[in-house]
């Protein structure tokens, strides 16, 4: 089974990855350092580190990206000088409101092709990913 799901895992990622990779040139990294900042931010990079299950390596490079590219903003917390807080600018807004109707497209696809099942399988999904936090 975890073999199964780290293989689910990865096609489901791969799948959603062709719309923003291929329509808007955001990498996968690129792309959770993004939903989750546009979902719960202003966040530090530590936030979304804990949130994204990635090396805070790859988070903090991403950031640098996506700061470059213009769709965040870094700026030093005042009152903890070691947290960075990533703000989406308004082109990463933009760029979120384009993205994020596609990637719910996406899931409603996959909610369909579990049917009847899908409440039961997101319970499931639920159940396991909190009892392995």
């Amino acid at each position: 089974m975890p073999y199964q799901l780290a293989l689910l895992s990865a096609r489901v990622s791969r799948g959603l990855a062709k719309i923003y990779t291929e329509q808007f040139g955001i990498s996968i990294p690129e792309w959770r350092v993004l939903f989750h900042v546009f979902n719960g931010g202003p966040l530090s990079v530590r936030e979304v580190f804990q949130r994204v299950d990635m090396d805070k390596s790859k988070v903090s490079r991403a950031a640098s990206r996506l700061e470059k590219s213009g769709l965040i903003t870094k700026k030093t917390n005042p009152e903890d000088r070691r947290l960075v807080e990533l703000t989406l600018t308004p082109t990463g807004r933009k760029l979120m409101r384009e993205i994020f109707p596609q990637a719910q497209n996406y899931e409603q696809q996959m909610i369909e092709r579990l049917g009847d099942d899908a409440p039961k399988f997101r319970e499931m999904l639920a159940r396991f990913l909190k009892e392995t936090e």
